[in-house]
C-alpha cells in the first residue's frame, strides 16, 4: 500500500510541474463543472467585464484562524481591497469544525448571487481531508485558481533534544530506539510516508496527529514528540526564538534563512523527498463561468503586486505558482484521482 501511495505523490508531483510549466499568463475560460464534460467550443462563455459580484465576499477557511490556511486568506483579502482590485467587503468565516466539512459544504450549497461570491481556500491537504471524510468531491465545486506552492521540514526541540541533527535520529532509530513524530493529516503524514519508507525504518518510526501546525509546535516543545513536522510559514518564530531546530528540508532544495541549515533529504543521500502543497481557491458548483473567471483574474492580479510576492510569499517562504483556471482545474482533479486511486 505504501509503495502505491508513493508512486500517486510523485505522480501529483508531475502534473504540479507540468501544470506551472504549462499555464498561460491570462485567466481561461472555466466551461465546465469540475469532473464535467466539456462543452461545445462554439459555446465558450466569454469574459465578462461588466460582471461584478454583490455585496459582501464570504471567504471560508476550513481551518483555525492563526494557520497556514488562514494566513494565505487574509493575505489574498487584505491586498486585493488595498490595491482597489476588489471594492466589495471581505468577510473572512473560519469554520474548522468537522475537519472542515462543513465550510466546504457552506460553499457547495451556496446559490444564486451568493455562489459567485463566496469563495474557499483550498489546498492539497483540504482535498485530502474532504475525500477521507466522504460526502464531497471536486465535482460540487468549480477550481477558481492555485496560486502559492508550500513545502514541509522536520524540528527538534532546540533545548531538550537529544538529536542534535537528522543522521543522529535515523542512527538512534537503526540502533532500535523509537522515534515519534508529530504533524498534521494530509499532506504532512503523506510526506513523513515517503520519508520512512525511502529510510527502510517503517518499524522505527511511529507518528501522531495533531489538529493543527500550532498544535504540533506545542507538542513539540512540551517534549512530546521527538520531530515536528511543519511548514515554514507556521514554525518561523519558533526557529528565531531559538525554540526549535530545523533539521530536514524535505525539499529539492534547501530553505532560505533562518531554515537554510536544514539539510535536504537528498544531501543525506535519502533521495528526493518532497510534497508540494498547492493552495488556492474555490467556489460552489453553481458558480457562474463569469464569476470564475472574474475571480481567477483577481487571484491573479493579487500575485502580481509587490505586497504578495514580499509580505507573503517572501515572509512565508512559498513559492509563486499561479495558475489560470485550466490548469487549476486540471490540476485539483488529478490530485482528487490519484487520491481515490490509493484508497482502492
Amino acid at each position: 500500500m505504501k509503495k502505491k501511495i508513493l508512486s500517486v505523490l510523485a505522480s501529483l508531483l508531475i502534473v504540479a510541474s507540468l501544470a506551472a510549466c504549462g499555464g498561460s499568463p491570462t485567466p481561461a475560460d472555466s466551461s465546465q463543472p469540475a469532473g464535467g464534460e466539456p462543452k461545445d467550443a462554439a459555446a465558450q462563455p466569454q469574459q465578462t467585464e461588466a460582471f461584478t459580484p454583490k455585496g459582501n465576499i464570504d471567504f471560508l477557511v476550513s481551518s483555525k484562524a492563526g494557520g497556514g490556511s488562514d494566513i494565505f486568506t487574509r493575505s489574498i483579502t487584505d491586498i486585493a481591497s488595498k490595491k482597489g482590485i476588489v471594492t466589495n467587503a471581505f468577510v473572512v468565516n473560519n469554520k474548522q469544525d468537522g475537519n472542515g466539512q462543513i465550510a466546504r459544504r457552506d460553499v457547495k450549497d451556496a446559490k444564486g448571487d451568493a455562489a459567485d461570491s463566496t469563495l474557499l481556500c483550498f489546498s492539497t491537504g483540504d482535498l485530502s481531508s474532504m475525500l477521507s471524510n466522504g460526502g464531497l468531491t471536486m465535482a460540487d465545486f468549480r477550481p477558481i485558481a492555485v496560486m502559492a506552492a508550500d513545502k514541509h521540514l522536520l524540528f527538534t526541540n532546540a533545548k531538550s533534544s537529544k538529536y542534535a541533527s537528522f543522521e543522529e535520529v535515523v542512527e538512534a532509530a537503526k540502533a532500535g530506539e523509537q522515534i515519534i513524530v508529530g504533524g498534521t493529516s494530509s499532506d504532512e503524514r503523506n510526506v513523513y510516508d515517503m520519508l520512512v519508507q525511502s529510510l527502510g525504518l517503517e518499524e522505527n518510526f511511529s507518528y501522531i496527529v495533531f489538529g493543527s501546525s500550532s498544535e504540533t509546535m506545542t507538542a513539540l516543545l512540551g517534549g512530546h514528540v521527538d520531530l515536528g513536522m511543519s511548514k515554514p510559514a507556521a514554525s518561523k518564530e519558533y526557529v528565531l526564538s531559538g525554540d526549535i531546530n530545523p533539521v530536514l528540508a524535505l525539499s529539492s532544495e534547501r530553505f532560505s534563512a533562518p531554515f537554510d541549515a536544514a539539510p535536504t533529504a537528498n544531501e543525506l543521500g535519502y533521495g528526493v523527498i518532497e510534497l508540494p502543497v498547492w493552495r488556492g481557491v474555490i467556489g460552489s458548483v453553481n458558480m457562474s463561468d463569469e464569476a470564475v473567471n472574474y475571480w481567477n483574474d483577481v487571484c491573479r492580479q493579487v500575485t502580481e503586486t509587490d505586497e504578495w510576492k514580499t509580505d507573503y510569499l517572501e515572509k512565508n517562504l512559498l513559492v509563486n505558482n499561479y495558475m489560470n483556471v485550466e490548469d487549476s482545474t486540471a490540476t485539483m482533479l488529478a490530485a482528487e484521482q490519484s487520491i481515490l486511486n490509493a484508497a482502492g
